[in-house]
């Protein structure tokens, strides 16, 4: 089997809800993440591309009939390349990570692009079809930006609960203050306002429009003003609007290729895809699953805990982030050390690909061998992926 490497990463600036991208049509992001891409990748002739696997988790919009598809179509690359579009929800593309590499692993490609998109702003209402024609009563319009929808009956009514209160029920579960949650919470402002005062992201972003950074860092977020905000899914709760992800709206793009195409590329490997994994439980428990998943990732690379030096973890919530670092008993210093969903965003399809990006390169920046990228997602399931930096090996 052969390796597969990290060349390149790229993403947009995360918008915030009805924000600055809310005008930008979903196939538009994600094919200016494709450019942007591309653009740091000169020598690579698009027809080479092997593959184009793409994360999205709504779909029911703009971002219809194969987004990764019309990505390509609207960046201008050949037709000649192929794309398809992939959904497990929020680790949709991490998901087309893992596929692309593992094309490249069995051969059947050596360059692959691979990546996400979500818009959740512009995620459409929809009208289910009634079972017979003309109904005469009134008919509701369904929300599409998150989370259960269009629920199916038959399911328990403990699975379908929502996100937050899913959450609230870790927390109880796990001792999660909300002290801690919120101090968390401030630290991803914190750092992520440091990484793009520091220039770290000046390389990872590629600009739409006129916003050229990540529009819901609050970079005078305290614990004492989240302290202030009112819990969101329980009277006496513990989560808020300042302790969770918010909805996003954004694109991020990850080049991958086999070992022999960095000549052809003329581009030195960022990091090697080590272990991948993917875990399931109960769906109302989907916050802890990354903490399996991880430690199935680590076992295929054929290291532990004690040899990772940098953490990618999605921030869904503050509660869920908390829980997955305490059970690895990792140092939390080495988690999201350049800021985390919190702060940055989560656009549902596009994150797995911002974190593998982003932990790629602070492998690189930090000098540390290994990292894990990792990150759960709704109704029970999880994603992770080890990078190992060549450069250490």
């Amino acid at each position: 089997m052969a390796d597969s490497f990290v060349y390149a990463a790229v993403r947009t600036p995360f918008g915030r809800y009805s924000g600055a991208l809310a005008d930008v049509r979903p196939d538009d992001l994600a094919a200016t993440a494709l450019t942007g891409l591309l653009a740091k990748a000169p020598e690579l002739d698009p027809a080479r591309i092997d593959d184009v696997y793409w994360g999205n988790a709504n779909g029911a919009g703009e971002d219809n009939r194969n987004v990764g598809r019309m990505a390509v179509l609207l960046a201008g690359l050949p037709t000649s390349v192929p794309a398809a579009t992939v959904n497990r929800l929020c680790g949709s593309s991490l998901d087309a990570a893992i596929i692309g590499s593992r094309a490249i692993a069995a051969g059947d490609a050596e360059i692959v692009v691979v990546g996400g998109v979500e818009s959740m702003t512009r995620a459409p209402w929809v009208l289910p079809k009634p079972s017979r024609a003309f109904p005469a009563g009134n008919v509701e319009a369904v929300s599409t930006t998150l989370g259960w929808r269009l629920t199916n009956p038959r399911m328990p009514a403990e699975w379908t609960a929502s996100l937050g209160e899913c959450n609230e029920q870790l927390g109880d579960k796990y001792g999660i203050s909300r002290e801690r949650q919120d101090a968390f919470a401030a630290r991803s402002h914190a750092l992520a306002d440091k990484a793009w005062n520091d220039g770290f992201y000046t390389d990872l972003v590629t600009p739409v429009g006129d916003l050229t950074r990540d529009e819901g860092i609050r970079a005078d977020s305290s614990v004492e003003k989240l302290a202030r905000l009112k819990p969101s899914f329980r009277p006496d709760g513990t989560i808020t609007a300042g302790n969770a992800s918010p909805l996003n709206d954004g694109a991020a793009a990850v080049l991958l290729g086999s070992e022999r195409v960095a000549v052809q590329l003329r581009l030195d490997p960022l990091a090697r895809i080590a272990g991948r994994a993917a875990h399931a439980v109960d769906p109302q428990e989907f916050g802890f699953a990354p903490v399996e998943a991880a430690e199935r990732a680590l076992r295929q690379a054929g290291i532990g805990w004690s040899d990772v030096g940098a953490v990618e973890l999605n921030e869904a919530f503050a509660v869920q982030s908390l829980a997955c670092v305490d059970a690895w008993g990792v140092d939390p210093e080495i988690v999201n050390t350049r800021g985390g969903a919190i702060a940055i965003g989560h656009p549902l399809g596009a994150s797995g690909a911002r974190i593998l990006g982003t932990l790629a390169h602070v492998l690189r920046e930090r000098k540390q061998r290994w990292g894990v990228a990792a990150i759960c997602i709704g109704v029970g399931q999880a994603l992770a992926v080890v990078l190992e930096n060549p450069g250490k090996a």
